[in-house]
């Protein structure tokens, strides 16, 4: 394997999967004092965990199921990431237009959003009149318009947490390498986990790691390091997607949450870093999961049928649309109901210091995490009750401490970036904002064009983040791939100006990823009027 990624040869265990389970499994266990090894077949964050909706939430339609403690769970994880993230993790509004005859009746939202706060400690939704929500919604359909609930949730740029996981656990003690896949488990003559085979995806080189434990996260592939030992129960890989516009065809504060009246789905239209996002489709994705997915023609369809029908008089449509983002959600089924009414929980297997665990939701990484702990507990060095057992997790503490941090975001502030933006930098970043400042000047704390992100972190990622190509830059460290028109190659030469110079690049290299970039952005995050049905699937029926 490459020198440079410097494996060692034993760790009390290995992490097979770069997303937010296997981010939040890496980040507890260096937390616990464990030696770690994380390792990822293609970018950290690329699948399911940097394409969702970017939404921390309890998920009100788990009460509708009667899951309570499931919904108890999220929202109780919400309020911690809200508490321990603030700049990565936001308080969001949501509101929910009310129709007679159509969607949920006001009873039963009460009900529901009384629970919900009463899970929260606090009181979280609020009653809108008829005339207070066209006020809080123009151009929402008044036909049959009754009132609107509102309540609260909070956001988070899903790539940004689960990199600033690895990147903490990293500078505790952990290791974790991404482009390097796991391919085979090493068993001893007792049939337990012994090792893992690993294979530099650039190289092609291999390496055997010695370990008691492997813990597989890695969602839709996880069958393939570890079947089903359930007969007939197995991962169902559902896609959701997304359009993407920008944020001034429609200024919104808040989430727009609507009932489709095709199939009675709630679907989200969204603010996110000066864009709008509408989403989500919830189809049977049957294509190759190991290929970059993509919104179909049916799907932006569906969403744009439902945009129409909550808000008729907005003038926007798919030429409107800047670019779109699809992501496959790992869910374990029998296949005996329609996706969009699979269960959300995650389950856990484990065979001799194999674990996986799969399923589950963006808002409850850290229980997954722990439930992957729980199950490898045996294997792990200094097994005992008391050791493992459910603490409240905080960050590492930044170097310095709270004082020096104080001071280095009134030095910020003083090169022009506002508190917001100061804390927006120390909830993406941690303690690896001094990089940040180490290598940047004052003129890279600008804005790139009209997104919120700025130079200096374009340069912090490509020297400090495992960059190996020009998409891992602009479409997970930094996403203004899916923020400006054309994936932001309209401001190539800019970027390959500051940048280049951190990721060592020549020219030739450079032109190599410029291309390699705009493949990737064309067949998976372009406008969807750009590419027709490109997955070759059947139609959806939704």
């Amino acid at each position: 394997m490459k020198e440079e990624k410097s494996i060692g040869k034993a760790y009390d265990l290995v992490i097979v999967g770069g997303g937010v389970t296997g981010a939040g499994v890496f980040h507890e266990a260096v937390r616990r004092g464990l030696s770690p090894l994380l390792v990822e077949a293609n970018d950290f964050a690329w699948g399911t965990s940097s394409r969702s909706s970017k939404m921390v939430h309890g998920g009100l339609r788990y009460l509708k199921e009667g899951k309570i403690l499931l919904t108890r769970s999220a929202v109780r994880e919400r309020q911690r990431l809200l508490t321990v993230y603030p700049g990565l993790v936001d308080p969001l509004n949501f509101i929910m237009p009310l129709y007679e005859g159509h969607g949920p009746s006001m009873g039963a939202m009460k009900f529901g959003l009384s629970l919900y706060s009463l899970m929260a400690g606090e009181k979280q939704h609020q009653i809108f009149s008829r005339g207070q929500t066209l006020d809080r919604v123009p151009k929402v359909c008044r036909e049959h318009l009754l009132s609107a609930v509102g309540f609260k949730d909070a956001q988070v740029d899903d790539a940004r947490l689960v990199l600033r996981l690895i990147f903490d656990g990293c500078d505790g003690g952990g290791q974790a390498f991404n482009y390097t896949k796991a391919l085979s488990i090493e068993r001893n003559a007792r049939g337990t986990v012994a090792g893992v085979h690993l294979k530099d995806m650039r190289t092609g080189e291999g390496i055997l790691v010695k370990t008691p434990v492997v813990i597989n996260a890695t969602g839709a592939f996880a069958e393939a390091l570890h079947p089903s030992p359930v007969r007939g129960f197995h991962i169902r890989p559902l896609r959701g997607s997304h359009l993407v516009f920008p944020g001034k065809l429609y200024p919104i504060d808040r989430v727009i949450s609507f009932i489709h009246p095709l199939d009675k789905r709630p679907v989200f239209l969204f603010p996110w870093e000066n864009c709008l996002f509408l989403g989500t489709t919830d189809v049977d994705h049957t294509t190759d999961v190991s290929k970059e997915p993509c919104i179909t023609e049916d799907e932006a369809n569906y969403l744009m049928d439902g945009l129409a029908h909550i808000l008729p008089d907005l003038k926007v449509s798919l030429d409107d649309c800047i670019a779109s983002i699809a992501g496959v959600r790992p869910i374990l089924s029998k296949k005996k109901v329609s996706a969009s009414k699979e269960s959300r929980e995650h389950v856990v297997w484990k065979e001799g210091g194999l674990v996986t665990v799969t399923g589950g939701k963006l808002t409850t990484f850290q229980l997954l995490a722990m439930d992957a702990l729980k199950a490898a507990q045996k294997y792990l060095p200094g097994h005992s009750k008391n050791r493992y057992a459910k603490t409240k997790i905080e960050p590492r503490a930044a170097s310095g401490g709270k004082l020096e941090i104080a001071k280095e975001a009134l030095a910020l502030c003083s090169e022009g970036l506002s508190p917001q933006a100061v804390q927006r930098l120390f909830g993406r970043y941690g303690d690896r904002v001094h990089q940040m400042v180490a290598i940047c000047s004052e003129a890279d704390f600008t804005c790139i064009a009209t997104t919120q992100t700025l130079w200096a972190e374009l340069c912090h990622a490509a020297q400090n983040e495992q960059v190996c190509n020009l998409s891992d830059l602009l479409l997970r460290r930094v996403r203004i791939g899916l923020f400006l028109p054309n994936g932001g190659m309209d401001l190539m030469d800019e970027i390959q100006a500051r940048v280049q110079p951190f990721l060592a690049w020549d020219d030739a290299r450079w032109i190599q990823e410029r291309k390699a970039y705009e493949k990737v952005w064309q067949d998976a995050y372009a406008p969807p009027a750009q590419k027709i049905n490109p997955l070759n699937e059947p139609p959806n029926k939704f």
